[in-house]
């Protein structure tokens, strides 16, 4: 089946250059909007419900006093905080334990997963949920789930459809993108100190990672040539529809960049200094410098491919990794044993050690 390009993938780059400044420029809009709406209604109270305090007051904490007095809200932060107090106490006024007769109160582990639920799908209402929290064994009426939404100061669906994060966003879209980028290492050779440009490329929802080429002169054959090799259909990094995040580097050339879009790989250059943007490959680098590359002295383009080599199969095999809840990339059947001794594998003469249970 033909994989079709969605246009949101060039959002990743096209939008996160300038967000920082969108963002100063609508929070400069809102506080100007806030004075207007302030100086036109006087000094008469602005009267709000119930609702509308708990939505503010549930913001209102997140942001802190020192942020609140800046944007200039319609509110004084020490009003939205006593706000937030409020709800406070009522959690804690015990007065369900004053109700002789009246509805069962809904219990917390409940309440907690229709709260989970409700962050984790910004597009579903009380209705979705109601019908969600059914297939898992409890019933509840949906005017009953809105109700927990509203006390915990949550906003209703069609709001909450305009909130996207970034990292739901990468989430959604992942399993196509990939990211290049080179680093170097001085290396010594019979000339002296010789600088070695090394590259590599990783698929963002594996963290899977392919040692694309070394060498001293980055040229514009030898890069096309690392291009046929991440593209072959069978051996290939990088085979069928992929977006492939890389910077401006002059390295990654027209013909480059030509090259991937006929094997259907879309290259997505970042825009200029942001190197934020390509955080994953960022993140890899630095671990391969801090636990590999600066522990050693390399005489040699074959010790430099010999440590990467070593750090790839422990970096795969061997490491846990945080952005994967703490797993392993390619964990062995090993994994988990309770039983039999507790052995030590080491890499490159013991920087590298993976602690695991040898066979009963």
């Amino acid at each position: 089946m033909e994989f079709i390009l969605q246009p949101w993938h060039l959002l990743l780059a096209a939008f996160a250059g300038w967000v920082n400044r969108e963002q100063q420029a609508i929070i400069e809009y809102l506080r100007a909007e806030n004075q207007v709406l302030k100086a036109a209604h006087g000094k008469s109270r602005i009267k709000l419900n119930d609702n509308q305090r708990r939505r503010l007051a549930v913001k209102g904490k997140a942001l802190g006093r020192r942020i609140l007095k800046e944007i200039g809200t319609a509110f004084s932060p020490d009003t939205i905080l006593r706000w937030h107090r409020m709800l406070i106490a009522r959690k804690w006024d015990y007065a369900y334990c004053r109700q002789a007769h009246g509805r069962p109160r809904i219990r917390k582990v409940v309440v907690d997963l229709i709260l989970r639920i409700a962050r984790e799908n910004p597009t579903w209402g009380a209705r979705r949920i109601t019908g969600s929290l059914k297939n898992l064994g409890y019933s509840l009426e949906k005017t009953t789930v809105g109700n927990i939404l509203r006390e915990h100061g949550i906003d209703p669906a069609p709001e909450r459809k305009r909130q996207m994060t970034w990292a739901t966003f990468l989430k959604a879209h992942w399993e196509v993108l990939a990211a290049i980028d080179f680093t170097t290492i001085e290396v010594w050779t019979k000339g002296g100190l010789v600088t070695y440009y090394l590259l590599f490329a990783i698929e963002l929802s594996t963290r899977r990672v392919h040692f694309a080429g070394c060498t001293t002169n980055p040229h514009e054959e030898w890069i096309k040539q690392v291009g046929r090799n991440l593209t072959d259909p069978d051996d290939g990094f990088l085979p069928g529809p992929n977006d492939l995040i890389m910077d401006r580097d002059t390295k990654f050339c027209a013909s480059f960049r030509l090259m991937l879009k006929e094997a259907q790989v879309k290259p997505v250059r970042l825009p200029p200094q942001s190197p934020n943007l390509n955080a994953y490959i960022e993140r890899f680098m630095r671990s391969l410098k801090e636990e590999c590359l600066y522990q050693m002295i390399f005489f040699g383009e074959g010790s430099v491919r010999r440590a990467v080599r070593q750090f790839l199969e422990h970096y795969h095999r061997e490491r846990n990794h945080q952005g994967l809840d703490n797993r392993l990339i390619e964990p062995s059947e090993s994994l988990n044993r309770r039983m039999g001794n507790v052995r030590c594998r080491e890499r490159l003469g013991g920087i590298l050690k993976y602690y695991y249970r040898d066979a009963a």
